[in-house]
């Protein structure tokens, strides 16, 4: 990756950089390994249709259902670029896995791509029975910009959609990019800050970013979450919101569990193809999820 000639990421125009980051998967997420059923899903909402892709493990009916986010600053990333981790996590949970097509920034800044996660977990709840899933075992996942979308839709939809875990992945916690993670691997380690400031610059378009909905470690109402797996990587700027993140909630009275991979970088959850440690993490995602849904 460093040796990549280039402007640096952040200088890169976002139809390139969302190019870029779509053939990234090929050589390094690789193919997907097979599941019993891929179907597309059309969701209803008030100002759109929200794509989103369904995928089923051979398991036993009802299966638990996990809505995954994907990552990406809010701004790159899609459900064909994480297509190969999710069908990982498919299989190795056990769970039926839909991820979400949210609308991404610039043309849809903040809140959009929320409501879109929120108005799709609503509907994943209401219709999970008729897409053979137990409407009694319900989850959250997403990985960097899709886990703070995870972790806020938890939190807004208390009381109102039950759901067992939130499964987060390195997530964006914070718009300060003020702590010691991102001082020292801020520049040289995959993502830099700077990437993450135009990503949050994009993404709030001029908005709050102290709203506890874009910076949920600023939330003061976190008790009542559901439990939380958090998993960071040892080499990234995002890596100490996340475990702020991690903390704050088991201050409030969540259950929460860390697991944090000191050889990896940020981005590493999808690169199945490339290494090992994402496979680990797949299955330790998973076994997390399998417990809470059991």
């Amino acid at each position: 990756m460093l040796a990549f000639t280039g402007p640096p990421a952040h200088e890169v125009p976002v139809d390139q950089a969302r190019a870029g980051h779509e053939a990234e998967t090929e050589h390094l997420s690789g193919p997907g390994e097979p599941v019993a059923e891929v179907r597309d899903l059309a969701i209803p909402a008030p100002s759109c249709t929200i794509p989103a892709r369904l995928y089923r493990p051979e398991a036993e009916e009802p299966a638990p259902l996990v809505v995954y986010l994907h990552g990406g600053g809010w701004t790159l990333g899609s459900i064909e670029s994480f297509d190969t981790v999710v069908r990982a996590l498919a299989n190795a949970s056990g769970a039926i896995v839909v991820s979400v097509g949210y609308r991404l920034a610039p043309e849809a800044p903040f809140p959009a791509g929320l409501e879109d996660c929120l108005c799709a977990v609503r509907w994943l709840a209401a219709n999970a029975a008729e897409l053979g899933a137990d409407p009694e075992r319900l989850a959250i996942a997403g990985d960097s910009a899709g886990g703070n979308l995870a972790t806020v839709v938890a939190r807004r939809l208390r009381g109102e959609v039950d759901l067992r875990m939130q499964a987060l992945i390195y997530p964006v916690t914070d718009a300060g990019c003020n702590t010691a993670s991102y001082g020292d691997f801020g520049e040289g380690h995959g993502l830099t800050a700077a990437s993450m400031q135009r990503f949050w610059n994009l993404y709030l378009a001029g908005a709050d970013g102290l709203d506890p909905d874009a910076s949920p470690l600023r939330a003061q109402d976190l008790a009542g979450s559901p439990p939380a797996f958090v998993l960071t990587a040892g080499f990234d700027p995002l890596r100490d919101e996340g475990e702020a993140y991690c903390e704050a909630l088991r201050d409030a009275g969540v259950e929460a569990e860390l697991s944090r991979y000191d050889g990896a970088i940020h981005g590493f959850w999808r690169w199945v193809a490339a290494t090992q440690l994402s496979r680990i993490a797949v299955d330790e995602v998973a076994g997390a999820l399998r417990a809470r849904l059991a």
